[in-house]
């Protein structure tokens, strides 16, 4: 009678150890997924807590060089959000996708000038002392008017507005390029007459490749303001009249003009 039990013995006790092995298999994989999924929602609570700043890839206000990026408005910026104590994710993006994710919410704040498309997308915080808009060529090659731009072709910085009467002109031809350093290459091997854009970073752009004293005396077409702004469409609650406060007191104190100084841009 013993020696016939025993095999049921033995195939009750392994069924009894896989029904254990299986249900720790199965604590193992409720934990971990608890910790999965723990860590996915801090994740996103994380996520829906971080201003998304982007700043225009444009030097000296932009710069990114092997994944390490700088700049006057991207330390601005910066300093921004660490006096008002928030977390952010901060990247360099050209103008026209800066305006593409200020409309729909994905950029939360930036630093430029403003733009008819963008008038019913932002908010705008404060103000940043005025930049002058030119258009220069090479010595020997000044222009008086706008219209002494017709039937020239200038190259004209993607997605950015710098004069309105040239913006309408359908006689002065524009090339799109992707920075000033493309711009300058371009007017020294004679592909565009001239270059247009906020004096600062065309003259530091052409500082930064040895190429300063090319240019003849520039034409001023208009004279716009860099803001602060903030997305309509940002998914966080952001305190518009403390980041005000604290931005202007920033530029009070002049830690512009030192990022200026630092970048080698004179006022």
């Amino acid at each position: 009678m013993v020696i016939q039990q025993i095999p049921n013995f033995v195939a009750d006790n392994k069924y009894g150890n896989r029904m254990m092995n299986l249900k720790g298999a199965y604590k193992v994989f409720i934990g971990l997924s608890i910790v999965f999924f723990g860590e996915k929602l801090l994740a996103q609570v994380e996520a829906d807590n971080t201003v998304q700043i982007r700043t225009i890839a444009v030097a000296p206000y932009g710069i990114e060089n092997n994944r390490k990026r700088s700049g006057i408005y991207y330390d601005l910026a910066n300093l921004l959000i660490t006096e008002s104590k928030l977390n952010s994710k901060h990247l360099i993006y050209p103008y026209a996708r800066i305006i593409s994710e200020l409309k729909n919410g994905k950029t939360d704040l930036t630093i430029m000038f403003k733009y008819k498309e963008l008038k019913d997308y932002v908010i705008y915080i404060a103000p940043l002392p005025s930049l002058h808009n030119i258009v220069i060529g090479l010595k020997g090659n000044r222009f008086e008017a706008i219209s002494d731009l017709e039937g020239k072709t200038i190259a004209y910085l993607r997605g950015a507005r710098f004069s309105e009467d040239i913006d309408t002109n359908n006689k002065i031809k524009k090339h799109r390029t992707n920075d000033f350093r493309q711009g300058i290459k371009m007017l020294t091997r004679g592909r565009v007459d001239a270059i247009i854009g906020p004096m600062e970073p065309i003259l530091s752009a052409a500082g930064s490749m040895g190429m300063g004293n090319i240019f003849s005396e520039p034409l001023y077409v208009s004279k716009r303001t860099p803001w602060l702004q903030i997305s309509k469409k940002s998914k966080l609650r952001l305190n518009v009249n403390k980041i005000r406060d604290i931005f202007k007191k920033i530029l009070a104190r002049g830690d512009l003009r030192k990022l200026k100084h630092k970048y080698r841009i004179g006022e």
